[in-house]
């Protein structure tokens, strides 16, 4: 159970149990990227101190920010480490952590151990997050890597997607507990699946990069508390978040430096020099800040505006998933007929389409079926431009050093997708500020800083009857607006995104690339995205 695989050729089949490996590994994602969505329908739950562990505003948020945290700041590192000890065991450690934080956060009592085994849970998941994608390149060959590539990032969409809908259910009929236990049996299942499956595999053996990985986890910490810090304050402007991020930024310049002098770095930072290496890079960070700062615009817009609840909310973000699972595997069959630079520009424009909708179209009256077909839309989108830039960046990069571009491109995606929550969410709420002063003089200034604090002040009495349907009338006005003003600059990032695939993804025709990079005539199609 302890072979170890070679380097496969371009012309090599790929492991004989490559598709076995890829179901289990994609059962073990799905876990983990459920589990980042399915906390928020147990939040009501969890503040109930009856029902749940009467957690506080501040302790919900850090039951969320805890793991983005964490998770965040551990990937890069889990992917060298991975590269240098074993792949199959990073894996294994990676879920056994996780499954002991979901035993552990089943039964918590109080917030705060709630917070820190959430803590330990993204601790988890950063751990095993770069070693699937590893090896998946490992075991796949050149020819199919692309395919497989395409079914895990589908993956990532669907468990997103189930997240909502899977919590909902079960707090319809159990504790809030079991949004966590039923990890458990799951991972057990994948433990043992992955240690009679799955080959172990390494990177290089070179002397271990101490100052370079440490670098790596204090500047992607420090910048993540800043941006999450900022998201949750709705202010970018205080000695905290300015500091942190300031701190992370510098801490991330210095390992740049670092890594560029170091005989043995982390990660070689001569592959940025690939034009299509470092424009999938921003290709990825542009697309995940758009996207997580719509759902987090959305998840407001459906339970704050329409009314709907968690399970209904998580059941319309379901199209999303579903598009991703059907198209993403079909990604690769599109760019070798059209052309990585016509697939991306159509992808954007479908994922800009629904930002245009959103920013021209929604209304409180806007009718299910189109949001229903909007999101669908996003989801196709998705689907062909993640799995052409993660392939691009996995492929660039040697098989020695799978891990590390694994855990660059997760560590890519949680960046940008943190960014744009915090980024967006700021919009929103200074839009919504904006608007609700000049509509609603007569609210109170505490009431005025989002529309859940809006809301919360007309049902709790503090404005009188005769004001309430006026006032309420303003906040659905404001709230719109703010909206619009929200989706018409997610349109202005992914507008960016368009400009890059324009300029720097190859047509169909590379015939040229190919005299130019004779040395990588046997990668495959999308390897020089």
């Amino acid at each position: 159970m302890t072979e170890t695989r070679s380097d496969p050729t371009a012309e090599d089949t790929g492991h004989p149990r490559r598709w076995a490996i890829l179901a289990v590994l994609v059962i073990s994602l799905i876990v983990a990227v459920l589990d980042n969505t399915v906390l928020n329908v147990a939040m009501r739950t969890l503040a109930d101190p009856n029902e749940g562990v009467g957690a506080s505003q501040s302790e919900l948020a850090w039951m969320i920010n805890s793991y983005t945290l964490v998770f965040a700041g551990l990937l890069f590192a889990a992917g060298v480490i991975g590269d240098r000890i074993g792949r199959k065991r990073m894996l294994l450690g990676g879920l056994f952590v996780f499954g002991l934080a979901s035993l552990l956060s089943a039964y918590a009592s109080t917030p705060d151990q709630l917070i820190w085994y959430r803590a330990l849970m993204g601790a988890g998941a950063a751990i095993m997050m770069p070693s699937t994608l590893s090896i998946l390149r490992d075991v796949f060959s050149n020819r199919e890597f692309p395919k497989a590539l395409g079914i895990w990032t589908g993956a990532v969409g669907i468990g997103g997607a189930l997240g909502p809908i899977v919590g909902g259910a079960l707090l319809e009929r159990f504790w809030w507990g079991s949004v966590f236990l039923i990890n458990v049996p799951i991972i057990a299942f994948g433990l043992v699946a992955i240690f009679l499956l799955v080959p172990e595999s390494k990177g290089r053996q070179t002397r271990p990069d101490l100052v370079g990985m440490a670098l790596s986890m204090v500047g992607l910490v420090s910048l993540t508390y800043g941006i999450i810090e900022a998201g949750d304050t709705g202010s970018w402007t205080g000695a905290e978040v300015w500091g942190t991020i300031g701190l992370g930024v510098l801490v991330l310049v210095a390992f740049v430096l670092w890594e560029r002098r170091t005989p043995h770095a982390s990660l070689d930072m001569k592959l940025f020099k690939s034009t299509r290496f470092s424009a999938s890079s921003a290709i990825i960070t542009l697309t995940f800040f758009g996207m997580m700062g719509v759902m987090f615009f959305m998840t407001f817009y459906l339970q704050m505006l329409k009314d709907f609840s968690p399970l209904q909310t998580g059941l319309l973000f379901l199209p999303f998933g579903a598009a991703m699972l059907v198209f993403a595997p079909l990604s690769n069959t599109l760019v070798e007929r059209f052309g990585a630079k016509a697939v991306g520009i159509v992808a954007m424009l479908l994922v800009m389409t629904n930002l245009l909708v959103t920013a021209l179209a929604y209304e409180a009256d806007t009718p299910v079926w189109l949001i229903i077909a909007m999101f669908f839309v996003t989801g196709m989108g998705m689907a062909n431009l993640m799995p052409p830039a993660m392939n691009t960046l996995m492929s660039s990069a040697p098989r020695d050093q799978a891990g590390v571009a694994s855990a660059l491109a997760n560590t890519l995606r949680q960046t940008g997708g943190a960014i744009g929550v915090a980024v967006l969410g700021t919009v929103m709420a200074q839009a919504y500020r904006t608007q609700i002063a000049d509509t609603a003089p007569q609210l109170p200034e505490a009431a005025r800083s989002d529309l859940p604090s809006t809301y919360g002040a007309l049902e709790s009495g503090a404005i009188p009857p005769e004001a309430v349907p006026s006032i309420t009338d303003a906040a659905n006005t404001s709230f719109i607006d703010a909206l619009h003003t929200t989706a018409f600059a997610a349109l202005g990032v992914s507008a960016l995104g368009l400009i890059v695939i324009a300029l720097f993804f190859p047509g169909k025709s590379r015939g040229q690339d190919r005299a130019a990079e004779p040395e990588r005539a046997a990668e495959p199609v999308l390897s020089e995205v």
